[in-house]
């Protein structure tokens, strides 16, 4: 299956084919087509998920300055800001990552968590519209487009 094919399964009526396709996705968003780079990205999640947070960010920045067109570099850094706290870098971070994949429906999660963080509830409710546009399965995020609603009608966001 080409990336194009896994993004219009995502789009389907079948909840099971747009989560295989998801994954599918996912793999190939992990596959620089370098074996340098692969293993440099490994090496960052599994510092990642360590917890070693500062070491896993010096790896993804290493990865970012080899190959900076490589969209998973800058998710996986997005991801490591993300958990640190550090919401605008994460949000930076993932716009990078879409200006290289504009489909990335992990990033537009993700950034869309970060202005939740921020307070920022209409811009989140925005992003996780447009990962639901790229990936209409996914519970998490339209709970988290719900919330993000909820907290804009309360008048608790921008």
């Amino acid at each position: 299956m080409t990336e194009d094919e896994a993004l219009g399964a995502l789009r389907g009526s079948d909840a099971g084919a747009a989560a295989r396709a998801g994954a599918l996705l996912w793999e190939m968003w992990h596959r620089s087509g370098d074996r340098e780079l692969d293993a440099l990205l490994r090496e960052g999640i599994a510092t990642m998920e360590r917890r070693d947070l500062a070491e896993a960010e010096t790896i993804f920045a290493r990865l970012i300055a080899k190959a900076p067109a490589f969209a998973e570099g800058w998710n996986k850094r997005a991801t490591v800001r993300y958990v640190a706290e550090n919401y605008e870098g994460s949000i930076a971070d993932c716009e990078e990552t879409l200006k290289r994949n504009p489909n990335h429906f992990g990033a537009l999660s993700g950034q869309g968590l970060c202005y939740m963080a921020l307070g920022r509830h209409r811009e989140a409710a925005a992003v996780f519209r447009r990962a639901l546009l790229v990936h209409p399965h996914l519970a998490s995020v339209r709970q988290n487009l719900a919330a993000a609603l909820g907290e804009a009608v309360r008048g608790n966001g921008h």
